[in-house]
């Protein structure tokens, strides 16, 4: 039986039952196709091989396939059609009342209109009438199908980016000392996303004139990503040493979550040598390490 479930529940969609059962072989019946039934807007049938399929393999077992019908005449579907379905067959255990099932989740397709299981059940299992799925000659065999419907899927594609070299990109800011609450830098576009840059030399609400604050900002993509994970090192250059005011961040960008902001200390103070004749020397240094479309 391999796999096999039971369940109390009956089928939802189409019942056999098969009298005299041991009279198909007797009948050089070797394979039958039930009568059309509809699910999920779509029809199946049955097709029961009660001495297996045509794999001499199966010969011991009897196969069971769902085959969709009417798919050359339907209007329902397009050039090429494809339906998902989640689909049990199942055998109906006389003596306890219970169902024996086995399943699956296929994609039925113009190449491939049949699923289902060429070992279903032993004949040896069947045909023994203390297992209760033989009595008096009778049997049940039960189907159900869920077509799944596609467009009701929600998607998503993680992709995981390896980077070698980093961007990098150097502003040379001049007047310093003459620049507006907020300077807004050119905009550039790293890994198919765009950005924008802009330096706050007087920091702003509660870091007022306590810090230089740098804001990375994601404006969007050109393949409509929904979240950019990347990695930002701004750095301030130090013009007379190499301690430079830096400061590096990783985060998840979305449409809500679209500014990284860092606050570099004592940038202003015209001892540390960070601004030099009123001009500093801003540096970005940037990865994309994630995308989510």
């Amino acid at each position: 039986i391999g796999s096999m479930e039971t369940r109390e529940v009956s089928p939802a969609h189409f019942v056999i039952k098969i009298e005299s059962f041991s009279l198909l072989d007797k009948c050089g019946i070797k394979k039958y196709e039930t009568n059309e039934f509809v699910a999920g807007e779509y029809k199946w049938k049955l097709i029961i091989y009660p001495n297996g399929d045509d794999d001499e393999n199966n010969a011991d077992y009897i196969s069971i396939y769902l085959a969709m019908v009417g798919t050359s005449t339907t209007s329902l579907l397009p050039a090429n059609w494809e339906v998902n379905a989640v689909f049990n067959i199942l055998i109906l255990n006389q003596s306890s009342g219970n169902y024996l099932f086995s399943g699956g989740a296929r994609r039925f397709q113009a190449m491939k209109l049949e699923w289902g299981f060429s070992k279903f059940i032993s004949k040896e299992i069947l045909l023994d009438p203390t297992n209760g799925y033989l009595i008096n000659d009778n049997c049940v065999f039960g189907a159900e199908v869920f077509v799944v419907k596609s467009e009701s899927a929600a998607t998503e594609c993680l992709s995981l980016k390896n980077v070698v070299i980093p961007y990098t990109h150097d502003w040379n800011i001049t007047n310093f000392s003459k620049l507006e609450n907020s300077c807004a830098l050119e905009e550039f576009v790293v890994g198919g996303h765009n950005w924008s840059i802009t330096l706050c030399p007087r920091g702003w609400g509660e870091l007022t004139d306590r810090c230089v604050i740098v804001l990375v900002s994601y404006i969007g993509s050109v393949n409509y990503s929904s979240r950019v994970k990347a990695c930002c090192t701004v750095s301030i250059k130090n013009q007379v040493n190499n301690n430079h005011a830096k400061k590096t961040g990783t985060q998840w960008f979305t449409a809500t979550k679209r500014h990284f902001a860092c606050g570099l200390t004592n940038v202003t103070n015209p001892n540390k040598g960070f601004i030099v004749n009123d001009c500093c020397l801003l540096n970005l240094e940037m990865s994309i390490e994630a995308v989510v479309r």
